[in-house]
Formats: C-alpha cells, structure tokens, sequence
C-alpha cells in the first residue's frame, strides 16, 4: 500500500468512527459532520487529481510531496476553524 493510500484510510476511519460516536450519542448526523466528511471527500478528491497528474508524477519524490502537503493543508484547517468556531 502507498504511503497517500494509508492517509486515505486513516481519515475515512477517523469519519466513520466520529459518525459512529455521534449517532451513539444521539447527535443529529447533519450540519458539521456531514459537511467536514464532504469537505474531506472533496479535498481527497481534489488532491488525487493533482497527484495523478503527468507533470506531478514526472516530479522528484521530495518535490511531488512538498507540493502534495503544500495543497493539502487548507482543508483540514479550514475544517478545524469551522469546528472551532461551531463548538464555542
């Protein structure tokens, strides 16, 4: 398994577990949840295609990660901000 597949795993877990938790508590399943798993989906959706694209794969390995971390930062932040701001 690539090193991205893991990541891709680890935070489709970390969705589901949070879903999990949430509906055992008795939490609506709407608002935030819903929209960080779908903003989540999106960002991995949109990262993948950069990955995938032939000038990124020609890209030395420290390069192509560099500019894959570099993309993926604002979606977990943002994410991080609207909870932030959601929960106080």
């Amino acid at each position: 398994m690539v090193d991205h597949d893991r990541s891709l795993a680890w935070l489709a877990f970390l969705v589901a577990m949070v879903t999990v938790w949430g509906m055992a508590a008795g939490a609506p399943m709407g608002g935030l949840p819903l929209r960080c798993a779908l903003c989540l989906g999106g960002a991995v959706a949109a990262l993948v295609g950069v990955a995938l694209l032939p000038g990124v794969r020609r890209m030395r390995t420290l390069s192509r990660m560099l500019l894959l971390g570099t993309l993926a930062f604002p979606a977990p932040l943002a994410l991080a901000i609207a909870a932030w701001i959601q929960v106080n």
